[in-house]
């Protein structure tokens, strides 16, 4: 099957040898985004919540770029330096995303890239 790599400047621009996400099929897998801002690519100033709020903004230009909105997650992935922030992720979370929300796994890391507090990655699944 034929591999798509989505690309937008709305979003973070990769600093590895990865894509922001990659279409195949109806199924998009959008790669880890941490709380870059991508007209400077530096990490958000500010407390957690803005650091949560601006991975779901890079996740969203990346789902919007493929074709999908956050809607079409099916599941979601989330990586924190600090399991206590999880109910702020929940809180946040919340106003991305509607009911029936998407399957989710929140993980505790000992660390992030750049020093980052939250990384998620996602997979959607685009209606035909």
């Amino acid at each position: 099957m034929e591999k798509q790599i989505i690309q937008t400047d709305q979003a973070p621009k990769a600093i590895g040898t990865y894509s922001q996400a990659v279409k195949v099929g109806d199924t998009v897998y959008l790669s880890g985004q941490i709380p870059l801002d991508p007209a400077t690519m530096l990490l958000v100033e500010g407390g957690m919540e803005i650091q949560i709020r601006r991975v779901f903004d890079n996740l969203k230009a990346v789902a919007e770029a493929a074709g999908g909105s956050l809607r079409d997650v099916v599941k979601l992935n989330v990586f924190l330096t600090d399991l206590a922030h999880f109910p702020l992720v929940n809180e946040i979370m919340a106003e991305y995303f509607a009911e029936p929300y998407p399957a989710r796994a929140a993980i505790g890391v000992a660390s992030l890239p750049r020093g980052a507090g939250v990384e998620m990655d996602a997979i959607m699944v685009l209606a035909k």
